[in-house]
Protein backbone atom coordinates (compact mmCIF):
# COMPACT_ATOMS: atom_id res chain seq x y z
CA UNK A 1 0.00 0.00 0.00
CA UNK A 2 1.35 3.41 -0.96
CA UNK A 3 2.44 5.59 1.98
CA UNK A 4 1.41 9.25 2.10
CA UNK A 5 1.74 12.11 4.58
CA UNK A 6 -0.65 14.65 6.03
CA UNK A 7 0.26 17.60 8.26
CA UNK A 8 -1.90 20.05 10.18
CA UNK A 9 -0.39 23.20 11.63
CA UNK A 10 -2.09 23.80 14.95
CA UNK A 11 -2.41 26.76 17.33
CA UNK A 12 -3.95 25.17 20.45
CA UNK A 13 -4.21 28.40 22.48
CA UNK A 14 -6.18 30.05 19.69
CA UNK A 15 -8.03 26.81 18.90
CA UNK A 16 -7.10 27.16 15.23
CA UNK A 17 -5.96 24.61 12.69
CA UNK A 18 -4.59 25.27 9.22
CA UNK A 19 -6.49 23.67 6.37
CA UNK A 20 -5.60 24.17 2.74
CA UNK A 21 -7.94 24.14 -0.24
CA UNK A 22 -6.63 21.75 -2.87
CA UNK A 23 -6.50 23.53 -6.22
CA UNK A 24 -5.54 20.72 -8.63
CA UNK A 25 -5.41 16.94 -9.13
CA UNK A 26 -6.66 14.40 -6.58
CA UNK A 27 -8.84 16.16 -3.97
CA UNK A 28 -9.46 19.39 -5.91
CA UNK A 29 -11.99 21.59 -4.11
CA UNK A 30 -11.51 19.97 -0.70
CA UNK A 31 -10.08 21.38 2.54
CA UNK A 32 -7.34 19.20 3.99
CA UNK A 33 -3.98 19.28 5.67
CA UNK A 34 -0.84 19.45 3.54
CA UNK A 35 1.23 16.51 2.39
CA UNK A 36 1.16 13.83 -0.21
CA UNK A 37 3.02 10.99 -1.87
CA UNK A 38 6.57 10.05 -1.07
CA UNK A 39 9.27 10.18 -3.71
CA UNK A 40 11.27 6.96 -4.32
CA UNK A 41 13.52 6.24 -1.33
CA UNK A 42 12.10 9.14 0.69
CA UNK A 43 11.23 8.67 4.37
CA UNK A 44 7.84 9.68 5.75
CA UNK A 45 9.38 12.63 7.64
CA UNK A 46 11.45 13.82 4.67
CA UNK A 47 8.38 13.62 2.42
CA UNK A 48 6.28 15.54 4.91
CA UNK A 49 8.89 18.30 5.26
CA UNK A 50 9.26 18.57 1.46
CA UNK A 51 5.52 18.59 0.76
CA UNK A 52 4.87 21.25 3.43
CA UNK A 53 7.45 23.57 1.91
CA UNK A 54 6.18 22.96 -1.64
CA UNK A 55 2.49 23.32 -0.82
CA UNK A 56 2.40 26.25 1.64
CA UNK A 57 5.97 27.61 1.85
CA UNK A 58 6.45 26.64 5.51
CA UNK A 59 9.46 24.87 7.02
CA UNK A 60 8.78 22.24 9.68
CA UNK A 61 11.49 20.51 11.68
CA UNK A 62 11.29 16.85 12.62
CA UNK A 63 11.60 17.71 16.32
CA UNK A 64 8.34 19.70 16.11
CA UNK A 65 6.30 16.96 14.43
CA UNK A 66 3.94 14.83 16.47
CA UNK A 67 2.45 11.77 14.80
CA UNK A 68 -1.23 11.55 15.68
CA UNK A 69 -2.73 8.92 13.40
CA UNK A 70 -2.22 6.25 10.80
CA UNK A 71 -5.12 5.99 8.38
CA UNK A 72 -5.56 3.16 5.89
CA UNK A 73 -7.73 4.03 2.90
CA UNK A 74 -9.00 1.49 0.37
CA UNK A 75 -11.39 1.83 -2.54
CA UNK A 76 -13.73 -0.68 -4.23
CA UNK A 77 -12.49 -1.52 -7.73
CA UNK A 78 -9.93 1.32 -7.53
CA UNK A 79 -6.82 -0.11 -5.81
CA UNK A 80 -4.51 2.52 -7.32
CA UNK A 81 -6.05 4.99 -4.84
CA UNK A 82 -5.33 2.77 -1.82
CA UNK A 83 -2.94 4.40 0.65
CA UNK A 84 -1.68 4.49 4.19
CA UNK A 85 -1.61 8.08 5.43
CA UNK A 86 0.61 9.16 8.31
CA UNK A 87 -0.98 12.16 10.06
CA UNK A 88 1.11 14.68 11.98
CA UNK A 89 0.51 17.91 13.89
CA UNK A 90 3.02 20.73 14.33
CA UNK A 91 2.67 23.61 16.76
CA UNK A 92 5.96 25.26 15.70
CA UNK A 93 7.20 26.07 12.20
CA UNK A 94 9.13 28.68 10.26
CA UNK A 95 7.43 31.09 7.85
CA UNK A 96 3.87 32.10 7.17
CA UNK A 97 1.60 29.78 5.20
CA UNK A 98 1.13 31.11 1.67
CA UNK A 99 -0.92 30.19 -1.36
CA UNK A 100 0.80 28.16 -4.07
CA UNK A 101 -0.29 26.67 -7.39
CA UNK A 102 -1.52 23.61 -5.52
CA UNK A 103 -2.94 24.82 -2.19
CA UNK A 104 -4.66 27.84 -0.64
CA UNK A 105 -4.18 27.74 3.16
CA UNK A 106 -6.58 29.25 5.69
CA UNK A 107 -6.85 29.11 9.48
CA UNK A 108 -10.06 27.57 10.85
CA UNK A 109 -11.43 27.54 14.39
CA UNK A 110 -11.58 23.93 15.58
CA UNK A 111 -15.28 24.30 16.42
CA UNK A 112 -16.12 25.52 12.91
CA UNK A 113 -14.40 23.09 10.55
CA UNK A 114 -15.80 23.02 6.99
CA UNK A 115 -16.63 19.31 6.99
CA UNK A 116 -19.06 19.66 4.08
CA UNK A 117 -16.05 20.61 1.89
CA UNK A 118 -13.67 18.01 3.31
CA UNK A 119 -13.19 14.28 2.76
CA UNK A 120 -16.15 12.26 4.07
CA UNK A 121 -13.98 10.37 6.56
CA UNK A 122 -12.63 13.52 8.27
CA UNK A 123 -15.50 14.00 10.78
CA UNK A 124 -14.85 10.46 12.06
CA UNK A 125 -11.22 11.01 13.09
CA UNK A 126 -10.04 14.65 12.87
CA UNK A 127 -11.97 15.94 15.94
CA UNK A 128 -10.50 13.08 18.00
CA UNK A 129 -6.96 13.94 16.88
CA UNK A 130 -7.52 17.65 17.59
CA UNK A 131 -8.51 16.59 21.12
CA UNK A 132 -5.15 14.85 21.54
CA UNK A 133 -6.16 11.26 20.78
CA UNK A 134 -3.70 9.10 18.84
CA UNK A 135 -5.49 6.85 16.37
CA UNK A 136 -5.25 3.98 14.01
CA UNK A 137 -8.12 3.87 11.54
CA UNK A 138 -9.20 2.22 8.33
CA UNK A 139 -11.77 3.38 5.82
CA UNK A 140 -13.08 1.42 2.86
CA UNK A 141 -14.79 3.59 0.26
CA UNK A 142 -16.93 3.11 -2.81
CA UNK A 143 -15.08 3.16 -6.14
CA UNK A 144 -15.36 6.95 -6.42
CA UNK A 145 -14.71 7.65 -2.73
CA UNK A 146 -18.06 9.34 -2.14
CA UNK A 147 -19.38 6.69 0.31
CA UNK A 148 -17.81 4.96 3.30
CA UNK A 149 -18.60 1.26 3.03
CA UNK A 150 -16.73 0.19 6.18
CA UNK A 151 -14.63 1.91 8.85
CA UNK A 152 -12.79 1.23 12.05
CA UNK A 153 -11.36 3.95 14.31
CA UNK A 154 -9.43 2.98 17.41
CA UNK A 155 -7.40 4.91 19.94
CA UNK A 156 -3.81 3.71 20.42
Amino acid sequence: MQKTTLLFLYKPREKKILLAMKKRRFGTGKWNGVGGKLEPGESIIDGLVRETLEEIGVVVNESNLKQMATLDFSFDENPEWDQQTHVFFAEKWEGEPMETEEMNPKWHHIDELPFKNMWIDDPHWLPLVINGKKLKASFHFSKTGDKILDMKVEEI
